[in-house]
């Protein structure tokens, strides 16, 4: 019989603090509940001049002509600039491929020889 004892009143303390709990959560939701209705009654019967709000963060910011178009071509440099490196690298893979693969006559090969003869910089007539 004693071994019933103790899961028994270990139920029974668990059921109390589990009453406890729920009745405190249920008593503060009431609460709360209610007071966030007083509050919304009061706001929305209460004229605009009642209430002390400041105002709108729209209204707040000012407009700087001067300052937006600075930054704007700022960012048109910028991105001008990363475009010429993007490029850049994209010629310099090319070539680099080119290069490996020899799909390019070298520069000292014969045909360049060639073509360097027949320049019209060279030709004296």
């Amino acid at each position: 019989m004693s071994f019933l004892v103790g899961p028994a009143s270990g139920a029974l303390v668990a059921g109390g603090v589990y009453y406890g709990f729920s009745n405190l959560i249920h008593t503060t939701t009431q609460q709360h509940r209610k007071d966030l209705h007083e509050l919304s009654a009061r706001i929305s019967g209460a004229s605009t001049a009642l209430l002390q709000a400041p105002p709108p963060a729209a209204t707040r910011i000012g407009r700087r002509p001067f300052i937006s178009y600075v930054e704007s071509r700022w960012n048109q440099e910028i991105e001008t600039l990363f475009r010429g490196f993007y490029s850049w690298d994209t010629r310099l893979q090319e070539w680099g491929r080119d290069l490996l693969y020899e799909t390019v006559p070298p520069p000292h090969s014969d045909r360049a020889q060639q073509d360097s003869l027949n320049s019209p910089a060279l030709k004296t007539t």
